[in-house]
């Protein structure tokens, strides 16, 4: 099975502008940039034959061959990451029998949680779409609390019914635990970790739908599947002892920094 990661990466997010080249301190001292970190966290997972880097912009472009990467220019009507990924595949003609989305702002992606997405993939030929989740332990917990209570809107959360398949997905921390309840251990709040994994015709179909209701409220790429029917597996993964999370806002730099 051929599979490809591409990393969509755009210069003008809404939250945080420049995000991708952002850099950040290494435990050495050194500064790497965050599209430099995502890129070394892709080239660590196994068994992939492919690793590009998909930007509309000539700055994240140069920094991105300065260390390596190969790059795909992309149009800029592209909306979010899917659709870059998608852009990415059909104006560099690479065929593959499964497409991995790993966004520029995850660096702390372990590798195992790609190779168990990729597995997952293979082990189920029918499963279109996968992503995966994480059971928040108490510190990712109390980061998604107090930016909610701070009014940012920081990662994403999952909920999914038995056979794994996502019901929902919300930058609202869900489900909800009422403070006075909730459990010190087995918090049962998932968090949503940014990779995707996509069967080729699935990518293209998403170009086709348009934006949906939902996805445009919550401002979440992966709900245009669910609004079209399109079933989305969770891939439970786990942390061991490692700490995830993106840089979704100025003040994640702090988090991820202490983490490294």
């Amino acid at each position: 099975m051929k599979t490809v990661i591409v990393i969509p990466a755009r210069y003008a997010s809404t939250r945080y502008p420049g995000k991708p080249l952002v850099e950040l301190t290494q435990p050495d001292g050194s500064r790497k940039s965050l599209i430099r970190m995502s890129w070394e966290a892709a080239r660590a997972v196994r068994g992939v034959a492919e690793v590009h880097i998909a930007t509309d912009d000539d700055r994240i472009r140069a920094a991105a061959q300065a260390f390596g990467a190969q790059v795909i220019m992309t149009s800029e009507s592209c909306e979010n990451g899917t659709a870059r990924c998608a852009d990415a595949l059909s104006r560099a003609g690479i065929k593959a029998d499964l497409v991995v989305n790993l966004q520029g702002d995850a660096p702390l992606t372990p590798a195992w949680f790609v190779e168990d997405l990729i597995a997952a993939m293979r082990d189920d030929p029918d499963a279109q779409v996968a992503t995966p989740v994480l059971q928040c332990d108490a510190r990712t917990y109390s980061h998604f609390i107090e930016d909610r209570h701070a009014g940012r809107v920081g990662g994403t959360t999952a909920v999914f019914d038995r056979r794994q398949h996502a019901m929902y997905f919300s930058k609202e921390v869900l489900p909800y635990i009422d403070p006075a309840k909730r459990p010190e251990r087995d918090i049962p709040v998932y968090h949503h970790v940014g990779v995707y994994a996509y069967r080729p015709a699935a990518l293209a179909a998403y170009t086709e739908w348009p934006e949906g209701v939902l996805e445009a409220r919550e401002g979440l790429e992966q709900l245009r599947f669910l609004e079209n029917g399109v079933p989305v597996r969770c891939v439970i993964v786990e942390g061991r002892g490692r700490v995830f999370w993106e840089l979704n806002n100025p003040q994640d730099v702090a988090r991820i920094e202490s983490v490294l």
